[in-house]
Parts: C-alpha cells; sequence; structure tokens
C-alpha cells in the first residue's frame, strides 16, 4: 500500500479490525520512511450493477447517486448522516442479493421511498414528490393521506376478535 503523505510503498499493517458492520476491515498503516500513520478499508468488490433508466438507457449502479438523493430530502431533518448512510448500505446490499445484473431505476427509487418512509415522513414525502415528479398540490395531498391511511391501519387493525370484545 503506497503512503499518501510521502508516497513510499513500504507501509507495514499494525492493526487491523472488522468495521462495525461486519462488511469491510479497517486496517491502520504506518509508513516504513516517514513513520507516519493512515487508515485504509479492505471491502469485498461487488458484481457490477448496471441501471435501467426510465428512457432505456444504462448506466453503471452509482450509490452515491442514492445518497445524494437521500441527503437533500433529509436537508434541515433530524436524520443523522450514519442513518442515510446505513439506508443506502441496505439498499445496495439487497440489489445485490437479487443476483440480477441490471435492475430497473424505477425499483431502485421504490426501495429508497421505503426505507424513508420509515426513517422520516417528511423526507419520504420530499424524495417522492421529485421522484414521482409531483406536478401540483392536489399530488402531494393524494400522496399524505396515502400515507397517513396506510398508517391509521397498522395503528388500529381490524380484527374480528377485538370487535367481538368491543361489543361485550
Amino acid at each position: 500500500m503506497r503512503c499518501p503523505f510521502c508516497e513510499n510503498d513500504d507501509t507495514k499493517v499494525i492493526d487491523s479490525r472488522h468495521t462495525e458492520d461486519g462488511h469491510a476491515i479497517r486496517r491502520r498503516r504506518e509508513c516504513e520512511k516517514c513513520g507516519k500513520r493512515f487508515t485504509t478499508y479492505e471491502k469485498v468488490e461487488e458484481q457490477l450493477l448496471v441501471v435501467i433508466k426510465k428512457d432505456g438507457s444504462r448506466q453503471a449502479f452509482d450509490r452515491s447517486k442514492i445518497l445524494a438523493g437521500i441527503v437533500k430530502a433529509c436537508e434541515k431533518r433530524p436524520v443523522s448522516y450514519a442513518d442515510m448512510e446505513n439506508v443506502v448500505d441496505e439498499i445496495e446490499r439487497g440489489l445485490n442479493n437479487t443476483m440480477e445484473k441490471e435492475i430497473k431505476s424505477t425499483f431502485i427509487g421504490e426501495l429508497v421511498m421505503d426505507r424513508l418512509k420509515d426513517l422520516d415522513e417528511v423526507s419520504y414525502v420530499r424524495f417522492a414528490s421529485v421522484y414521482r415528479q409531483f406536478t401540483d398540490v392536489s399530488t402531494f395531498i393524494s400522496e399524505i393521506e396515502k400515507m397517513l391511511g396506510s398508517k391509521k391501519k397498522s395503528l388500529h387493525p381490524d380484527s374480528k376478535e377485538e370487535d367481538g370484545e368491543k361489543r361485550k
């Protein structure tokens, strides 16, 4: 590994440990020439994913584009950068686990919205407004009503047992 300070090729590993998520190895290194220390990360190279855009064009998967969209949606919201990165990690891991080489951008967008809905509802609506190209206020209202409707269902599930208990 080349030293980032003096460009020397002779460095030694002085400490290795797994990262918190267990998907990489963190190595502390020391340059044999200048004695400065630096950190490197070793990660398994994932298969190359190709994203099929809405217009049919194809491009290499770029996690930084997803992260940038999430950061923009979460701007001025109580969402930590670590949480945003975790969402991108989950999505990337999930895409790699599909074993598909080509993934539609619409599928990725839906995954992002699903994760954002759980993370922060305002960020979800912001992302959805750009992703789904909301054109007027009624579209915003419709999306919020859908979100509130599904929230009410999860808070008050209708079951026959509960109805029976209420009648007694």
